[in-house]
């Protein structure tokens, strides 16, 4: 059982921290679309970024910072415009934007951090942006958690914040988190932005660690319509302000933290995997009996990434083939005599033999999911075995429905 609890406040939970989300006028649709997270001392920061070879000004920004000096206090964020694709005039905009909050917040702007989301080949509109940066500084709050994580979304239909607490050293310690993605989500990081709070003091090094091993267990292992993008950002801060001893090597208190914040990481995924573009259900893909995780893990995303699968999901056909078809070509080998294959409860295949099984029940199964859509009993499970080895991973997904093509078919019109 882990030795820590859910509670509110989702990135204001941890000590030290104020947040606030306004409506800058950045969207045509007038919704909330100005995010900054604020961190009263300076904070340890770490970054794990999309590995598109055409990215966001705002990635590129923020790993410059961060290779400079792996410290920040605050992150900005706009939603509307991605800011990606738009040359030398975009990279000026984002420095504009680390410049004006800087002013605003009475900070270096070598403090900030920088995020965009919205439609590619677009620019920040720069007028919204500086009329609303000084009341985006003035809504700083305690509080301000929710009303940030609103305003980071685009497509999704829900928000998507957690806040962790545990105990060290006889001291409370907390972690936070809001993330937003909803399509053009697959392993190797998506379309995705997640923000992490900590009030725990940890090295520099051993943070980075940290974040890149939990990115590599959640945000790395969901997918929705196998499509990446320019912008995904995953940054994490750590300020030390609830003053417990610095964390500086593996230990039971790194393993702990680590364990906390992998936990954070794999609830946003979840959450982000839930809200795809369409879905109905969420797919929690298991895999065991591999060579290794890494291997596991390999072959649990590919089924979760199989059109097909998803397809037969979204129709309540428990067409397991499909879920033999998407582990054999997955690239990892293994012998098809020791393949197990379960839908839920129902055994599918045996040693690499087809059973029987009730296909109505089966079905029935799926359609509960859909039905359960944003609570826990949503989740569709497949449990895949492929030998006697020590390797475990999970992947999430979801289904593939009719509304994920009319959403994308209208995005910019």
């Amino acid at each position: 059982m882990a030795d820590w609890q859910e509670i509110d406040g989702g990135v204001t939970a941890p000590k030290g921290y104020r947040a606030a989300g306004i409506t800058a006028g950045l969207k045509p649709s007038g919704l909330p679309d100005l995010a900054l997270i604020f961190s009263e001392t300076e904070a340890i920061a770490a970054g794990v970024f999309t590995t598109s070879e055409v990215r966001a000004a705002c990635v590129d920004y923020c790993r410059q910072r961060l290779a400079a000096k792996a410290s920040a206090r605050a992150i900005l964020c706009n939603a509307g415009q991605a800011n990606a694709a738009t040359g030398d005039r975009g990279w000026e905009d984002a420095l504009e934007c680390a410049r004006l909050l800087g002013e605003a917040l009475l900070i270096p702007y070598e403090h900030i951090l920088l995020a965009s989301t919205g439609v590619i080949g677009q620019r920040i509109r720069m007028d919204a942006l500086r009329s609303g940066i000084p009341k985006l500084v003035s809504a700083l709050s305690e509080d301000g958690g929710d009303a940030a994580a609103k305003s980071i979304i685009t497509t999704d239909l829900v928000t998507k914040s957690i806040a962790l607490e545990t105990t060290m050293d006889g001291r409370p310690v907390r972690m936070g988190g809001m993330a937003k993605g909803s399509g053009m989500i697959h392993p190797n990081m998506a379309t995705m932005l997640a923000f992490l709070t900590c009030d725990a003091a940890v090295s520099t090094s051993l943070w980075q660690q940290m974040l890149k091993r939990a990115a590599d267990r959640s945000f790395n292992q969901i997918t929705v319509d196998g499509d990446t993008s320019t912008n995904d950002s995953l940054i994490a801060l750590a300020n030390g302000q609830s003053r417990t001893a610095a964390i500086t090597e593996m230990g039971a208190d790194a393993e702990k933290l680590e364990a906390m914040l992998t936990d954070v990481c794999q609830h946003l995924a979840k959450a982000i995997a839930r809200d795809g573009e369409g879905a109905t259900c969420l797919i929690e893909v298991q895999v065991s009996g591999a060579p290794d995780d890494d291997s596991a893990r390999q072959i649990a995303r590919t089924i979760a990434g199989s059109s097909l699968v998803k397809s037969a999901i979204f129709g309540r056909d428990p067409n397991w083939g499909r879920i033999a078809g998407a582990a054999g070509r997955a690239g990892v080998s293994f012998h098809q005599e020791e393949l197990q294959i379960k839908l839920g409860n129902f055994l599918m295949m045996e040693n690499g033999q087809p059973l029987e099984f009730d296909r109505a029940a089966a079905s029935n199964y799926l359609k509960q999911a859909a039905t359960g859509a944003y609570l826990k009993e949503d989740t569709v499970l497949i449990s895949v075995c492929i030998g006697n080895g020590s390797g475990t991973g999970t992947a999430w997904g979801c289904d593939l429905s009719y509304d994920y093509v009319r959403i994308n078919a209208e995005y910019t019109t």
